[in-house]
């Protein structure tokens, strides 16, 4: 793919802003240089692999490569058998520490991270060389004391040697020598401890002189005395000097050994940062996968330039090579036609270089051999190319090499020239690149490339909408609509004098200020039809989440309605059974009673006692349940001879006659004949009587339980202390039901047997919270007030 047709597209400043968040220098090189590929399944590849480093970065917020220099000559060389620097061994350590990481991190993803996890398995790493020359080095210069037994030793040997010269030195200087010495100091010179000594007194002073100072004052002398340990030391150093040699080469030998593998860490490690640094710049985009074929078919949607910025960047949708090969794009001046053009191109030259595409998901391009491209003004004074010379090379280049497997991008073809010569001459190209089977994009102002459209097949007219109204352009492709340029127009709202205007507008010829206004009556058109098309999308939409919304709701009440129902009739069934129950337990107490052989007065007043309970539990059953469901009678119900319900008696009656103008029956209830309206009278379809009910008998009332007015207070003087117990039992719960706070217990005074059972019953009673005898005017001992929780 030619170079220069990249650069026009602007691929290189995508890939340079794309190496910006590379770590490695190697990365930042491979990206910068980075060649698209018309392979399908290597682009897939490329891509996928930004897709698993956006899933590592952003889903598992894994670290990306960590940065070491470049070190592929120093692990050459020690290959070669050269020992490495302390620094140079630090550099390799980096390389290994950072293929370390990266092959733990990549490992540490769920199953969706495949085709990196087999990129990291490339790696390799020596924990134990790592940690040695971590332990043994410890900067640029310097090899720790620890490296080795034997250097510990000398180290060792070194300060301890140090310490007794400057010990001695120090004793001369400080003694009755120090009217010799220029300066109360130790130095050195030569790597040995001297003494800086007055010119005058160089004889008084035994030893070699190792140094003299400029001005020839000071003579920097060894004492003869120190000369030996002087000597050690320097046999020390060499010792130590040698060690030191003999531990680099060793790890350098280490590092040699591994030379092949650490080349291929290098090798893995950019290919890994170069797919970090392309999801990274993906997401600093806003950028999206495309889908790849090898059809020619182009559909971007909401496609943004990259280089525009974000914040002002217009989003356009494009699309071409499915039902047309090849897109005329026309329409005002500044609409964005060149912008749409090049992202067409630069979006399928990004795909191809494995980068997301600033688009919306599902967005597809395709994978062309070749992408060309026309784009500016290309003159060249050196080498005599006017505006149109460069354009028609440009053009006949594209022609010479476009074909079936080709994205052609040219912006306004055959402009610079004669317009009925530039026209004839864009007509022929677009036919032959027709012909040949190329897909792309053509910019042009041309009426009659217009019309050609209109006429031939494979291509079609796309105009860059335009507010008529504002002057703008709105960034926006119309599909199957040619565009008017609208010239005038923008040279309006760009400040030209409206002089110069009006008379441009009386030099327009009648065809092609015909052919404009029909274009802009068009397009105005067009836009109130999308404008009424859109509304009715709105509507729609907004109708049927309605209509979803009821259906929901609907749906809700009916279960509920449901639910409701079903729990009705569980707790009707409760009751009943309970009041069953009950009333069974009571009779069983008054068989109980009378079946004793002698009866007390306190066994009688026991037994009216259960007998009133029994009356209380049948009254409110008779409350609870429903014997008979009627509804309000209507003209239709009333028959001759038909059975209503009159609520006047309560009482099942039989219709006699019924005057359907007054509204009125008479009925008969047993003996009883009397006239009713329809509003006192209730019927109950046949379906739904019950055979027992006879004419004139009683029924019960069907109402919704009411319950009765909550009692403040309970009277038990008189009962025994079991059946007084029983009572305040029931009476406390019916209270703590209607949660009253406070009640009264009249037990009267008495033996005071009654009073301290029930004093007794409160302590231990749950629901009361404290408790204590009547005040004056509250009836005193002979009443207990009663504070409820």
């Amino acid at each position: 793919m030619d170079k220069s047709n990249l650069r026009k597209l602007e691929l290189d400043k995508i890939l340079c802003a794309c190496a910006e968040f590379a770590c490695l220098n190697s990365t930042k090189s491979a990206l910068k240089n980075l060649a698209p590929s018309s392979d399908v399944a290597e682009v897939r590849e490329r891509l996928a692999f930004t897709q698993e480093c956006d899933r590592l970065l952003f889903k598992y917020g894994v670290g990306k490569v960590e940065y070491f220099p470049d070190v592929l000559p120093l692990v050459r060389r020690a290959a070669k058998g050269a020992a490495l620097s302390c620094g140079e061994l630090l550099d390799v350590n980096a390389l290994l520490r950072s293929a370390r990481a990266s092959y733990r991190a990549v490992n540490s993803a769920d199953e969706d991270i495949v085709i990196m996890k087999g990129l990291a398995a490339r790696l390799y790493f020596d924990e134990a060389l790592e940690r040695d020359i971590t332990e043994k080095i410890i900067n640029s210069e310097q090899v720790s004391d620890f490296a080795s037994d034997a250097l510990y030793s000398i180290r060792s040997k070194i300060k301890s040697l140090n310490e007794r010269i400057r010990s001695s030195l120090s004793e001369y200087v400080t003694g009755a020598n120090t009217a010799y010495l220029q300066d109360s100091i130790v130095t050195i010179r030569n790597d040995r401890y001297v003494i800086p000594v007055k010119a005058e007194y160089k004889g008084r002073v035994k030893g070699f002189v190792h140094d003299r100072s400029q001005s020839g004052a000071t003579f920097f002398i060894e004492p003869e005395y120190v000369l030996n340990l002087n000597n050690e030391l320097i046999s020390l150093t060499l010792d130590e000097k040698q060690e030191v040699e003999r531990i680099l080469k060793a790890l350098s030998a280490r590092v040699g050994a591994m030379a092949d593998l650490l080349e291929r860490d290098i090798e893995a490690l950019t290919e890994i940062d170069l797919n970090y640094a392309r999801a990274e710049y993906a997401y600093s985009i806003k950028a999206t996968c495309p889908k790849i074929n090898k059809r020619g078919y182009v559909n971007i949607v909401k496609g943004r330039h990259p280089l525009i910025d974000k914040n002002t960047v217009v989003p356009v949708s494009v699309e071409l090579g499915k039902d047309y090969s090849f897109l005329l794009l026309s329409g005002a001046n500044t609409g964005g036609k060149t912008v749409t053009l090049k992202m067409t191109g630069l979006f399928c030259l990004m795909a191809e270089c494995g980068l997301f595409i600033p688009a919306a998901e599902g967005s597809e391009v395709c994978a062309f051999a070749n992408v060309f491209c026309d784009v500016g003004d290309s003159q060249s004074i050196e080498d005599s190319l006017s505006t149109f010379s460069s354009h028609m090379t440009a053009v006949s280049a594209i022609c010479d090499g476009a074909d079936g497997d080709s994205l052609v991008l040219i912006d306004e073809l055959g402009g610079g020239t004669n317009p009925d010569e530039g026209q004839a001459i864009a007509r022929a190209v677009t036919e032959y690149l027709l012909a040949r089977g190329a897909k792309g994009i053509i910019t042009t102002h041309f009426t009659a490339l217009k019309e050609f459209a209109y006429a031939l097949g494979g291509i079609e007219n796309a105009s860059m909408q335009f507010d008529s109204a504002t002057l703008k352009p709105l960034y926006s492709i119309k599909i199957g609509l040619a565009g008017a340029s609208n010239a005038l127009a923008v040279s309006r709202r760009l400040g030209m004098k409206p002089e110069i205007l009006a008379a441009a507008e009386s030099y327009l010829s009648d065809e092609g200020r015909s052919y404009d206004n029909i274009l802009k009556r068009a397009e105005e058109s067009r836009l109130e039809a999308d404008a009424a098309a859109e509304r009715a999308r709105r509507l729609e939409t907004e109708w049927g989440e309605k209509t979803e919304q009821a259906k929901k709701v609907l749906a809700s009440l009916e279960r509920e309605k449901n639910s409701l129902g079903a729990s009705a009739r569980a707790e009707s069934r409760r009751i009943i059974n309970e009041r069953t129950a009950r009333a069974e337990q009571l009779l069983e107490e008054i068989e109980g009673i009378f079946a004793k052989e002698e009866l007390t007065q306190s066994d009688l007043i026991r037994a009216r006692t259960l007998k009133n309970k029994l009356k209380d539990e049948a009254y409110r059953q008779e409350e609870t349940t429903s014997v008979q469901e009627y509804r309000p009678a209507t003209a239709d119900d009333i028959k001759a001879g038909g059975e209503v319900f009159v609520e006047s008696m309560q009482s099942v009656g039989t219709v006699l006659s019924f005057n359907r103008a007054k509204g009125e029956a008479e009925v008969a209830c047993g003996s009883i004949k009397l006239r009713v309206g329809l509003s006192g009278l209730k019927y109950l379809p046949p379906s739904k009587r019950q055979p027992a009910a006879q004419k004139g008998q009683k029924v019960k009332v069907v109402k919704k339980f009411s319950p009765s007015q909550p009692t403040f207070e309970i009277n038990v003087i008189g009962l025994t202390v079991e059946e007084a117990l029983y009572e305040v039992e029931n009476f406390l719960d019916k209270a703590l039901t209607d949660n009253l706070e406070q009640v009264k217990i009249i037990h009267g005074v008495g033996t005071g047997k009654l009073r301290a059972a029930i004093a007794q019953r409160l302590k231990s009673h749950r629901g009361v919270k404290e408790f204590r005898a009547g005040a004056y005017g509250e009836g005193e001992i002979g009443v207990t007030v009663v504070l409820l929780k």
